[in-house]
């Protein structure tokens, strides 16, 4: 299989006149991937378009090497889709549910009932499998969407906002549940979301959209490595500094008894100009670090 799993190039979408999608460019890898973006960036559009049940405007997409537009009911059979929403059958029992959505995928009855159970079981509802939905709490129903989209094993996962509804406890034990099903399942996951902490724990690779196009991809281990200026701890008051730093063209953000440092590369030189710096001001020094990008600089520089 490719090491690309969703390949896009200037990909369109817009509803009369209101373009959603304005030339979208991204290419989303195998593992787990993170689709961030603040509300109407067009997160949930690129997923229709992605599962086929939306035609574009414009522009090239190709999913597991199939254009969505042309091929749709084929490749949702190699899909898995748990929307955000929450509107499901509340008088259906849960293994019903999932072996009629396991059945639609084109699995015969037979296999789609073993299926079913398994899915039901390997999310943690096994013994409740047979629960009509509706006396389901939030947590067990965003289960019972997961499964579904298991069921008939797929090669790609898409998950809208898995955690909606969900209480920390619960939202903790689906994030679990989706690093086991993208690292030991080994099915590669599109997780929509607009909480950056959920993406840090549980996703290899990050494209955030904004205003219809991607403001950022890559990889958090990447990210993680990239240098964002230098971070410095006083036990005094760091404004000195700060002016100091200023006269050498660097710029400082004060923070209590912290210096945000940035303007001044490589790292070794921005180093050695804060020490020398420290000691003419007789200052005393607790920390120097480099200070590393984080997703949350990302995507705040992404959605300006």
């Amino acid at each position: 299989m490719s090491d690309v799993v969703i390949r896009a190039r200037g990909v369109q979408k817009s509803y009369g006149s209101n373009y959603v999608l304005r030339g979208l460019d991204c290419d989303v890898g195998r593992g787990i991937t993170g689709l961030l973006g603040p509300n109407g960036a067009g997160k949930s559009t690129f997923m229709g378009l992605v599962l086929g049940l939306r035609p574009r405007q414009g522009g090239a997409l190709h999913v597991l090497g199939t254009d969505p537009d042309q091929s749709g009911a084929e490749l949702r059979s190699r899909l898995g889709y748990a929307p955000e929403h929450h509107d499901l059958p509340g008088d259906v029992q849960a293994a019903d549910l999932v072996r009629h959505i396991a059945q639609l995928h084109g699995l015969p009855r037979r296999a789609a009932t073993g299926r079913a159970s398994d899915a039901l079981w390997q999310v943690g509802l096994g013994e409740e499998r047979f629960r009509p939905i509706g006396t389901m709490s939030t947590g067990q129903r965003q289960r019972v969407k997961m499964a579904q989209a298991l069921a008939h094993d797929p090669d790609l996962l898409l998950l809208d906002e898995p955690t909606d509804g969900l209480d920390p406890v619960q939202r903790d034990d689906m994030l679990a549940l989706i690093r086991r099903v993208g690292r030991e399942f080994g099915i590669d996951i599109l997780l929509s979301s607009h909480l950056l902490e959920e993406v840090e724990q549980v996703c290899d690779s990050v494209v955030i959209l904004t205003n219809g196009v991607v403001g950022h991809s890559g990889t958090l281990r990447d990210l993680g490595s990239a240098a964002a200026g230098m971070r410095v701890e006083l036990d005094s008051d760091p404004r000195p500094l700060a002016a100091a730093l200023a006269d050498w063209g660097a710029e400082a953000v004060v923070d209590g008894h912290m210096l945000t440092v940035t303007g001044v590369t490589p790292e070794a030189a921005a180093s050695d100009l804060i020490r020398d710096l420290v000691a003419d001001l007789g200052l005393g020094l607790r920390r120097l670090e480099p200070r590393r990008t984080t997703l949350e600089d990302v995507f705040i520089e992404a959605s300006r």
